[in-house]
């Protein structure tokens, strides 16, 4: 099992507690996107839909690449890889 850091944005401050910053263990992409809602269960309603795909607001990068590119989110993870999620803010 590798650690992955998950850099999350601010707009999911309340759920965390300010914290923006997390780690979390998984042999692959879903295995640590996994391991990250099951420490912190509110995320999952604003990361992923009822299919569990991600939301379409919602981009998430590993080691800065746009995890919609691959073919699936079964592609291993290393020691010290960086998951970045971002959510679209819109208003008026």
């Amino acid at each position: 099992m590798a650690r992955v850091r998950v850099e999350l944005p601010s707009v999911l401050g309340d759920i965390l507690q300010g914290k923006r910053l997390l780690e979390v263990e998984g042999a692959t992409l879903a295995e640590a996107l996994e391991d990250l809602v099951r420490r912190c269960p509110a995320l999952r309603v604003h990361l992923f839909d009822e299919a569990g795909a991600f939301r379409q607001h919602v981009l998430c990068l590993h080691n800065g690449t746009n995890t919609r590119w691959f073919a699936g989110l079964d592609r291993p993870v290393a020691e010290g890889d960086t998951l970045t999620i971002l959510q679209a803010v819109s208003g008026g």
